[in-house]
């Protein structure tokens, strides 16, 4: 099987440049500011420690994990060159609180207190793959650990699924993209990403062993956590 998250390009996928990245991206996600807080929040209890950031991109995840004040350490693990590089002079400033591992978050992972994905999960391409990623996390985590996975959900209704699609193409219209083009994206995102019910996706997470419950929810977006036992 190809693993569409080894080998994952944005500047590809989402045909934008490494550069334009941080604005495109707020431009296609709805409510995203808000997500990488919640995230950071969720993830406070344990950022005293290591926590991994899987398919790290430009940083932004991280930036807000380091900016919390828990003063713990995140490692950034993401296959793509041109985004790592862009995080390296993104988190420059935190020195030593930051690691960067070019390679794929499917491998093995180092031992952490927490770790999260903003918006990089959605290129696992099935339910059992996530699962055994999730598990592999589970693994990784100390007791108490903290899992957070923010992404795309959606619903297995038609019905619910066309008003969901319609409600994020309305975001993208409000941020200056022609619903047309909007439609386009998503036909074009639909190349290389999964998006899958939440309650399979709570389910998922559920099964690698976590206390899983969804903590926050805008338009299709979602921040899934995951507790281990302490």
């Amino acid at each position: 099987m190809t693993d569409d998250a080894a080998t994952h390009s944005v500047r590809r996928h989402l045909r934008v440049t490494i550069d334009a990245y941080d604005a495109t991206i707020r431009q296609f996600i709805p409510g995203y500011e808000a997500l990488l807080g919640v995230v950071a929040r969720e993830l406070a209890p344990v950022a005293a420690g290591l926590v991994l950031d899987l398919g790290g991109g430009t940083g932004a995840l991280a930036e807000a994990i380091l900016e919390s004040g828990a003063g713990g350490t995140v490692e950034l693990i993401d296959v793509d060159r041109e985004m790592l590089a862009q995080a390296r002079t993104r988190l420059g400033r935190f020195g030593g609180r930051v690691r960067f591992t070019e390679g794929s978050f499917l491998g093995a992972l180092p031992p952490c207190n927490g770790a999260a994905a903003s918006l990089a999960l959605h290129h696992v391409p099935t339910l059992d793959a996530k699962r055994a990623l999730y598990r592999r996390v589970h693994d990784a985590l100390a007791p108490g650990g903290v899992f957070v996975n923010a992404d795309a959900t959606m619903p297995s209704d038609p019905a619910a699924s066309e008003a969901t699609w319609s409600a994020w193409a309305d975001h993208m219209v409000r941020q200056g993209i022609a619903r047309e083009r909007a439609f386009k994206h998503f036909e074009e995102w639909a190349e290389e990403d999964t998006y899958f019910p939440l309650e399979e996706e709570l389910a998922t997470v559920a099964a690698a062993g976590f206390a899983a419950e969804c903590v926050w929810r805008e338009v299709g977006m979602t921040v899934v956590v995951g507790r281990k036992a302490g």
